[in-house]
C-alpha cells in the first residue's frame, strides 16, 4: 500500500453543475436526471468522459460516461483530472461510498460540492487503476450482455404467446378464468413470525423487495412457516398491490409477505400461467387506479374475470417444446447474473482497498 497516494476529491473531479435543456426536440444525445436517462435531446452539455454524482433525490446512482450526453440539475457532471486518476477506477471507487450518510437535505435528499470535495481517495499508481477497472469492466459486461439476451428472450416468448392465444386463437378452445389455470397463494404478514434463533430464519420478500432484490435492510422470518410460503429461484411472484408487477424471482431463498402472490399450477407449465398474468396485468393496474384510494391493489374477483384461452393438452405440449426452452434459458441467465452481480460487489471493496491485488505484467501472481 506504500504506493498508494491520499487525494480529496477535488484534487480528481472538477464538479459542475447540471441543468434544464431548454428545448424538447428529439435526438440522439442521451439527457440524464438521478433515475437514468429521461429522454434524447440534440445537443449535449459535454462530450468526453465524465462521472456523473447524484445532487438530489435518490443518492446512490452514479453514472459513468463515455459519450456526448446532457445532464439536469439533478445530477452533477463532472471534469476528470485523467492526469491522476482513471475515470472508471473512480466510477468503482465512488460507488463503494455510501452517499446517503453525506445527506445535507432535510424533504428532499441532497448532496454538494462542498461535502463531496472534502472526500478522501486512496489511490494506486495509474496502470494498477486501470488495471482494477478492467476486471471490474469485464464483469460489468458480461452482466450487461445477459440482461440483453435475457430481454430478447422475453420478447420471443412473449411473441409466441401473443401469435398462439391472441393473434391466431382457435375455434374450440376452452375459456377459462386465470384463477383456474393457476394458483394464488397470498403471502403471509410476517412481522407476526418473527425469528425464533439466528439459525432458523430467511429474510422476507416484500413488494420493495421484487425490485430491488433482499438487501441488508430486508427483514427476517422464521423458517417455521408451512413450506408453501418459502420462495426459491424461479418461483413466479404476482404483486397484486401498489405497482403490481409479475416476476419470475431471481433471487435468495425467502419468506412471501402479505400483497404479493405465489403463483403455480398442477396442471399447465409456467410459461403458460406466467404469459397470461403479464396478458392481463395492464387491465388490472387500470382496476386499480380506478379504485386506488392510497394504494391500488386488486381482488380475486379480478382473478376471476380476466378469462384466458386454454387449447388441448396435446397443442399444450407442442407449445411448451418452443416456449420452455426460451424461459429456462431466460432463467439460467439471471442465475448467472446474480453470481456475476455478488462477484462483483464482493471483489470492489477488495480491490479498492487494496485488499486484494490484479497482476500486472511483470510481477508475480494477485495476491
Amino acid at each position: 500500500m506504500g504506493e498508494w497516494k491520499e487525494y480529496k476529491i477535488s484534487e480528481l473531479l472538477k464538479i459542475k453543475y447540471g441543468k434544464d435543456h431548454k428545448k424538447l426536440a428529439d435526438g440522439n444525445i442521451p439527457l440524464y436526471g438521478s433515475g437514468g436517462i429521461m429522454r434524447y435531446v440534440d445537443s449535449f452539455l459535454y462530450d468526453k468522459e465524465s462521472i456523473l454524482i447524484p445532487r438530489k433525490g435518490t443518492l446512490t446512482n452514479l453514472f459513468y460516461l463515455d459519450e456526448p450526453f446532457w445532464t439536469v440539475d439533478t445530477l452533477f457532471w463532472s471534469k476528470i483530472n485523467t492526469e491522476i486518476v482513471f475515470g472508471k477506477f473512480l466510477f468503482y471507487y465512488l460507488k463503494t461510498i455510501n452517499f446517503t450518510n453525506l445527506n445535507v437535505g432535510s424533504a428532499v435528499p441532497s448532496l454538494t460540492t462542498k461535502v463531496i470535495n472534502t472526500i478522501d481517495i486512496l489511490l494506486p499508481p495509474l496502470k494498477k487503476q486501470k488495471a482494477i477497472a478492467q476486471v471490474l469492466s469485464s464483469l460489468d459486461d458480461k452482466i450487461d450482455l445477459l440482461y440483453r439476451q435475457n430481454k430478447t428472450l422475453e420478447e420471443m416468448a412473449q411473441t409466441l404467446f401473443r401469435q398462439w392465444f391472441i393473434e391466431e386463437t382457435k375455434e374450440g378452445w376452452e375459456e377459462k378464468p386465470l384463477s383456474e389455470i393457476a394458483n394464488f397463494l397470498n403471502g403471509l404478514a410476517c412481522q407476526k413470525f418473527q425469528p425464533k434463533n439466528n439459525i432458523d430464519k430467511l429474510p422476507v420478500l416484500k413488494i420493495k423487495d421484487l425490485k430491488a432484490g433482499i438487501s441488508d435492510s430486508s427483514d427476517w422470518a422464521t423458517t417455521d412457516v408451512k413450506p408453501e410460503y418459502i420462495i426459491g429461484n424461479g418461483d413466479v411472484i404476482f404483486d397484486w398491490s401498489a405497482s403490481l408487477m409479475v416476476k419470475i424471482w431471481d433471487g435468495e431463498k425467502c419468506i412471501l409477505n402479505q400483497h404479493l402472490f405465489k403463483v403455480t399450477s398442477d396442471d399447465y407449465p409456467k410459461w403458460f400461467y406466467y404469459q397470461w398474468c403479464k396478458y392481463h396485468l395492464d387491465r388490472f393496474i387500470a382496476i386499480a387506479q380506478a379504485h386506488a384510494t392510497t394504494m391500488g391493489h386488486i381482488k380475486r374477483k379480478d382473478l376471476d374475470n380476466a378469462m384466458c384461452f386454454v387449447p388441448s393438452e396435446n397443442e399444450i405440449k407442442t407449445m411448451d417444446e418452443q416456449i420452455a426452452p426460451l424461459m429456462q434459458k431466460l432463467e439460467n441467465n439471471s442465475k448467472q447474473i446474480k453470481t456475476l452481480e455478488n462477484m462483483r460487489d464482493t471483489l470492489l471493496p477488495k480491490f479498492m482497498s487494496g485488499e486484494v491485488r490484479v497482476k500486472l505484467d511483470g510481477e508475480n501472481n494477485a495476491k
